[in-house]
């Protein structure tokens, strides 16, 4: 058997493999709605083994008890810019700190929203010592395309996805911070190895620019891997593997099609010099969120990527490996007909997700 043979056959056993045992895992899953929230809830993060803080897109904060499924007002948030896409948004718990945690919101700004980084201490249900960490220099006026996810690595960095504010060549224009995944220390300061800190043609926050509008960002501690997803134009919605101080072409490059007829978004698909998709999705699924299994709960979903899907409302469920390949695609959840708006995991390794109805599910084992 000669060696192209032997490679196929290895990748169709993998594949076959990864198939098997996500639909063991989540096909023998069972589903509980435990809420349901008046607004949209962006983002869901654990507080303890029990409590979550969701954050209210129209601005407001709750926690919400997981047992019971009672959601109790949080005091302390921001004034935010509320509109269209943009308001209250991300939520991710400090790996150093304990009850302290990090927010994306639209901070208001004359007839728009800058999209910031920020961080306050949660003290029973208020939120105290809110500081503002980090403003984008770009205000989003048009009501689409903050972006606004984060994630941090092992090494003491924050990443923030920045959309392009709906105005598609601020994705290329790098001295602005449209269209770009930044990153910043925890305090919010300038670290010092940048890829841009010595180019005077781009913000120094910047650490990959050429992106529409990323939804979903994480970092696997265990591949050393920093993904990010975010909407294509009609259709090409993608998935990146980021590098330090690459291009990732938009609107250069891109797979999808215009909104206003059947001609090609970008000059081409691919282009030397700009860093190409590991997986597209035509026709798009609206990626809203990006979460990487790390529990006990469910073992062979283990460095599997969890994806909210808007436009085609179910959860994309992703096998990829150590060098960047996708292995197994597989949708759930497609029949509740939600817009997944984002997806965490407890300490006990069950999976929770919210929707833009304002609903609130766990995914648990059948027989617990």
């Amino acid at each position: 058997m000669n060696l192209h043979i032997q490679k196929a056959l290895f990748i169709s056993l993998v594949c076959m493999f990864s198939a098997f045992g996500l639909a063991r895992e989540l096909e023998s899953s069972k589903l509980d709605k435990v809420a349901v929230i008046d607004g949209v809830p962006w983002s869901i993060e654990p507080i303890d083994n029990k409590r979550f803080l969701i954050a209210l897109r129209q601005g407001s904060l709750v926690i919400l008890d997981g047992e019971t499924g009672k959601a109790s007002p949080v005091s302390g948030a921001p004034d935010v810019y509320s509109s269209g896409q943009g308001g209250l948004m991300d939520i991710v718990a400090s790996p150093k700190e304990k009850s302290v945690f990090y927010f994306t919101y639209a901070k208001p700004d004359g007839k728009g929203g800058a999209p910031t980084l920020a961080k306050a201490r949660l003290n029973g249900s208020t939120l105290e010592s809110w500081q503002d960490l980090f403003s984008s220099n770009v205000v989003v006026t048009s009501g689409r395309h903050f972006g606004s996810r984060l994630a941090f690595d092992d090494e003491g960095y924050i990443y923030m996805t920045i959309g392009d504010a709906g105005e598609r060549d601020n994705a290329q224009q790098t001295d602005n911070h449209a269209g770009t995944i930044i990153r910043l220390n925890h305090d919010g300061s300038m670290p010092k190895d940048n890829p841009f800190i010595d180019n005077k043609r781009f913000a120094p926050e910047i650490y990959s620019y050429g992106h529409r509008n990323p939804q979903g960002i994480i970092y696997d501690s265990k591949r050393k891997q920093l993904w990010a997803i975010e909407h294509g134009p009609r259709g090409g919605d993608e998935l990146n593997l980021i590098k330090a101080g690459a291009n990732y072409g938009w609107p250069i490059t891109s797979h999808g099609k215009e909104y206003w007829g059947p001609i090609n978004a970008g000059e081409a698909q691919e282009k030397d010099g700009i860093e190409s998709p590991k997986k597209v999705y035509i026709p798009s699924i609206a990626p809203s969120s990006l979460h990487l299994y790390q529990g006990d709960k469910f073992p062979r979903l283990n460095g599997i990527l969890l994806i909210g899907a808007l436009k085609l409302t179910h959860m994309n469920v992703l096998d990829v490996n150590e060098a960047g390949q996708v292995l197994e695609e597989r949708r759930y959840y497609e029949e509740l007909g939600e817009r997944i708006r984002d997806i965490t995991s407890d300490t006990a390794g069950n999976v929770w997700f919210t929707t833009d109805s304002g609903s609130v599910y766990k995914i648990r084992r059948a027989y617990e």
